[in-house]
């Protein structure tokens, strides 16, 4: 975001355009998610097929490795190119990929559904950061105070569109699968589309040299001085370490009641809609009130509490609906006030050290975390016999959660004696100014 000053009275003839500007991100966006939530339910249920619950954490583990990679690789792309071109490009580059997937996915095989789903993840991490990393550079700060809320808005809404719009498909056309693939490559097409308008429109007002960034990386060197942002990455990185195991549960249980490829599609679909309208409700309804009126600790508890409460209803009844229920308590509410409330506990931050260690923990920390949340997944069911059926894990989750309240109390603590000192800045080197 553009760290620089309104005029003192505002400017009129802005405004509209600001408005206007507004709306299309929020459309953009909208397309994004909603192309995203066509090929999710898709890699899902093709990978259930061709390989089985039982392969998802070697896969998470890959998808995790290429994805550390790839970040690395377009970090250093977006440091060379404007990143309005890098949009465009990449919008194109993935339109051919999922073409050649549908190709690919056409005749029987292991690779291809591995490979797709691995390219879904990928999909999902770099339109979305590029998509933000984009908008930052055309917001003032004020700007984007006023209008974030609206843009973000847009994601939740296409989530709960593509997925309601991808089970209309399976369910009422002759389309099947793999034919979601070509579905969202048009809507990729419309991105780029919009995406070129606006530059020709200069709604995009970006510098026109890149500005350098510090690597991601780095930010881990700036989370070992500070003890208050080593208990915000524990606590956030706990998180994603018990979202393997909700994810293994859930898709085992769709495994094991929808064995026809299209019919396990349709209700993923549905899901991920559900899922999306949940978060949006929350969002609108809860998220203020329980921020405004409990605090930040509140909405940081809710997600361990009512996540331990459904696996523990998960594990006295192993259906696909205490699995939904499960599933929607740990994403639903990671989307909504787990969001909100995380972004609070930065704001006592120096913004300088809060962008890298943001960096570190949304670009490495959880996928070195979702790589140990497989690891043990592949130790309890396969190494060991201990976790063979449905409740072993969920006594896993519960103690996990435990463990993460706990984490979340602690900061808590730390988060209030830091908002209690005037203008409190965290240094390098983890001294409050």
């Amino acid at each position: 975001m553009i760290q620089r000053e309104e005029p003192p009275n505002g400017d009129a003839s802005a405004a509209p355009r600001t408005i206007l500007r507004s709306v299309v991100l929020f459309i953009n966006f909208f397309l994004i998610i909603m192309a995203l939530y066509h090929l999710k339910p898709a890699s899902r249920s093709l990978i259930l097929e061709s390989h089985g619950t039982s392969a998802l954490p070697y896969i998470w583990i890959g998808s995790a490795l290429v994805l550390l990679i790839a970040i690395t690789l377009y970090n250093n792309i977006v440091s060379r190119y404007r990143r309005l071109n890098i949009v465009l490009g990449t919008c194109a580059f993935f339109v051919l990929l999922l073409v050649l997937f549908w190709v690919a996915l056409q005749a029987p095989g292991e690779i291809a559904p591995i490979a797709f789903y691995i390219f879904v993840d990928l999909f999902g991490v770099v339109l979305v950061e590029q998509f933000w990393s984009l908008t930052d550079s055309i917001y003032t700060t004020e700007e984007g105070r006023r209008w974030y809320g609206l843009v973000g808005t847009g994601g939740l809404v296409g989530g709960a569109a593509g997925g309601g719009a991808a089970a209309l498909i399976i369910n009422y056309t002759p389309l099947q699968t793999a034919d979601l693939l070509l579905v969202a490559a048009g809507i990729l097409v419309v991105i780029v589309a919009l995406t070129w308008l606006m530059g020709r429109l200069h709604m995009y007002d970006e510098d026109a040299e890149p500005a350098p960034t510090a690597p991601p990386a780095s930010g881990w060197r700036v989370l070992t001085h500070s003890r208050y942002l080593l208990l915000i990455a524990a606590a956030l990185l706990l998180a994603q370490l018990v979202s393997p195991l909700v994810e293994f549960q859930f898709m085992r249980t769709v495994e094991d009641l929808y064995r026809e490829r299209e019919a396990r599609t349709a209700i993923l679909s549905a899901f991920f809609s559900v899922l999306n309208m949940v978060s949006i409700g929350i969002n609108v309804v809860l998220t203020p009130l329980i921020l405004n009126y409990l605090g930040v600790l509140a909405g940081l508890v809710v997600q361990p509490l009512v996540l331990a409460t459904a696996s523990y209803g998960f594990y006295l009844h192993p259906t696909f609906i205490p699995a939904a229920i499960m599933k929607i308590s740990d994403r639903g509410l990671s989307y909504s006030i787990n969001r909100a409330a995380k972004e609070l506990l930065y704001i006592p931050v120096a913004p300088e050290i809060m962008y890298q260690a943001k960096a570190w923990i949304d670009m490495f920390g959880y996928r070195i975390f979702k790589v140990f949340g497989s690891l043990l997944i592949i130790l309890l069911t396969q190494w060991t016999a201990w976790a063979a059926g449905y409740g072993e894990l969920s006594v896993v989750i519960i103690f996990g959660c435990i463990i993460w309240g706990a984490v979340l109390v602690y900061l808590h603590r730390e988060y209030q004696n830091l908002s209690r000192v005037d203008m409190a800045t965290i240094k390098p080197e983890g001294r409050v100014r």
